[in-house]
Parts: structure tokens; C-alpha cells; sequence
């Protein structure tokens, strides 16, 4: 029950941001900018202090430790690859092509005998 009423507290304090920098139109554009901020960072301490908040942050912590021990092709690689693509994509195109003007050949001129 506590864990909800953090994240009410949480979800008001940032609306409470948003409201505020539309709210506040005749005040000067970087103090809003700076009420909003700084009702996103009291809501996202306010979720961070909840269990599921923690789990959050955890599994973000986790995600950014695997993505730096991904290890991404060289240029060299990239090129090839985007080759392989591409010549795999005319070849489809040219199928598809050859399939359709089959298809309309055959339904067109043999058997409804409209193109003549």
C-alpha cells in the first residue's frame, strides 16, 4: 500500500511539473523549464524509493552493463553486410517482378484472352 500512494506521490509532483510550466506563461522560459525539471527529478527519487522502482533502476543498471559488452562489427563488416542486403533485395525484386509478370501473362492471355 505504500509503494502506491509513493507513486501517486510521484505521478502528482510530475504533473504538478507539467502544469506548472504551462501554468506559469508570463514567467521567463528557462525558470520553467527548470520547475519542470525539477518535478521530474522529485517524482523519479519519490518512484525510486518504492520496490518496484528499485527492480526499475536495477534492470536498467543491468541492461546498460550488457549493452557495453556487446561487441559491434567493424566497418568493414557493415559494408559487406549491407551488400549482401542489398543484393539479396534486387534479386527478391527481380522474383517478384518475373512472378508477377508471369501470373498476368497467364491469367490475362490464356485464360480470360483479354490482352489480344
Amino acid at each position: 500500500m505504500a509503494d502506491k500512494i509513493k507513486f501517486l506521490l510521484a505521478l502528482l509532483l510530475l504533473v504538478a511539473g507539467v502544469v506548472g510550466f504551462y501554468y506559469f506563461t508570463d514567467v521567463a522560459a528557462i525558470w520553467r523549464v527548470l520547475g519542470f525539471l525539477a518535478g521530474l527529478a522529485l517524482s523519479v527519487l519519490v518512484a525510486w524509493k518504492t520496490e518496484p522502482g528499485r527492480r526499475f533502476f536495477e534492470f536498467t543498471r543491468e541492461a546498460i552493463a550488457e549493452t557495453k559488452k556487446v561487441v559491434w562489427p567493424s566497418r568493414k563488416e557493415t559494408m559487406q553486410l549491407t551488400g549482401v542486403v542489398f543484393a539479396f533485395v534486387v534479386i527478391m525484386a527481380i522474383f517478384l517482378w518475373l512472378t508477377d509478370k508471369t501470373v498476368e501473362w497467364a491469367l490475362y492471355d490464356l485464360i480470360l484472352g483479354w490482352k489480344t
